[in-house]
């Protein structure tokens, strides 16, 4: 049986292996995201991931979240009108052509 604190230290080890879980799965939707970015905004990727700091910073929305909900467009061709604005804001600091944030592929909703 272990003692107070070699349980202590179990609890702190098993949090700990969820906290890594967890950003594991975060850093796997962050690098998705920033695919969608590069391939949707025609961007480099240090350029997609400056975009989605720059719009989870002015929209005050965790990053994860950011991603996860730009990850979400490309397959649902939905996006919140604040993100999108912020998206487009983002991308046109980087020089791309002057237009609207383009359509996830193959569908036809905002």
């Amino acid at each position: 049986m272990p003692t107070d604190g070699e349980a202590d230290r179990i609890l702190q080890l098993e949090e700990e292996v969820q906290q890594l879980k967890e950003a594991v799965v975060s850093h796997a939707v962050v690098d998705q995201a920033i695919g969608v970015v590069v391939v949707l905004g025609r961007v480099s990727p240090d350029q997609g991931w400056t975009v989605l700091r720059e719009v989870s910073q002015h929209t005050n929305v965790k990053l994860r979240d950011i991603a996860g909900t730009i990850v979400a467009w490309g397959r649902t061709g939905v996006l919140p009108p604040g993100i999108r604005a912020e998206l487009e804001k983002a991308l046109d600091r980087f020089s791309r052509p002057p237009s609207a944030v383009p359509r996830a592929p193959g569908r036809n909703s905002c």
